[in-house]
């Protein structure tokens, strides 16, 4: 297996997460997720009752970040196209392909049996559009058929880009990791407007809290998950060394604010926000 290999099983239990919180569509649920999910209920409600971690709110507060970090990127920034990799079963291209419809080119990037599986459910929906469509990538290929830079050229070189990896850079070792965040700064430097979204663990978060989350995750994966960085500065030293501009790691509750998912949750997730500009 690759390490991209280890990730699609988490986009069942996330996918869940989404739709039985309003976030997604129906059809966007598998029938794996919810047996994750329903298995996996009952633990995180006696956690949050004794106000201890909760994988759920841990994915929202993450979710809702980057997603704020993207509406504001397209408002202000002057990005009009999205790819996301590794987009699992994630509901995000369809919800802002309906809330931004022709001003917004929306790409959702896979491996082929996930993205086929995702493809199949948004034509179901109706979603699919020249605007909103389903790519087969591998985020782990230099070059070449189903390479971020061969997807990236397909894409207008006169619009703003952003591309986004949720729940991805934990199941890449550190040098998977590095050699991702250069094919994104590379790719998006062909753009005008350049703006690159994720997630990150950082080792000085790693609480009690923190430890339980990132065991639950490596669960569904049946592999490791990665800790690259000791704290934000580490990252975006990184970050600008692999070619960005700008770089940022602050904690989703700081990023989306006191909703849903803020508080404990919003701070054992770390959002990062990159720029090529």
């Amino acid at each position: 297996m690759t390490a991209s290999d280890h990730i699609s099983p988490t986009a069942h239990y996330t996918g869940e997460v989404w739709r039985r919180n309003g976030l997604s569509h129906p059809w966007l649920g598998t029938v794996e997720g919810r047996a994750m999910y329903d298995a996996l209920h009952p633990i995180m409600v006696a956690s949050a009752a004794a106000g201890g971690p909760s994988l759920e709110a841990y994915l929202l507060a993450r979710h809702r970040a980057i997603d704020a970090l993207l509406e504001a990127a397209i408002a202000r920034h002057g990005v009009s196209q999205v790819i996301e990799i590794a987009a699992g079963l994630s509901p995000r291209g369809w919800r802002f392909a309906n809330r931004h419809g022709d001003g917004l080119t929306y790409v959702e990037a896979d491996l082929p049996e996930m993205a086929a599986r995702k493809r199949r459910a948004l034509r179901r929906i109706g979603s699919l559009t020249a605007n909103h469509r389903v790519a087969d990538l591998d985020a782990l290929r230099a070059g070449g058929p189903h390479s971020l830079a061969a997807l990236a050229g397909e894409l207008d070189p006169t619009r703003g880009l952003a591309i986004v990896t949720e729940g991805l850079l934990g199941y890449l070792p550190t040098g998977g990791v590095v050699d991702l965040w250069t094919r994104c700064a590379q790719t998006l430097e062909a753009f005008p407007t350049g703006r690159y979204l994720s997630d990150l663990h950082l080792g000085n978060a790693i609480t009690p809290a923190v430890r339980v989350v990132r065991l639950l995750l490596a669960g569904f994966v049946r592999g490791g998950v990665y800790l690259h960085f000791h704290d934000a500065a580490e990252a975006e030293d990184q970050l600008r060394a692999c070619g960005f501009a700008t770089a940022a790691v602050r904690p989703a509750g700081r990023v989306a604010g006191s909703g849903p998912g803020a508080g404990r949750s919003g701070a054992m997730a770390n959002i990062l926000e990159a720029s090529t500009t």
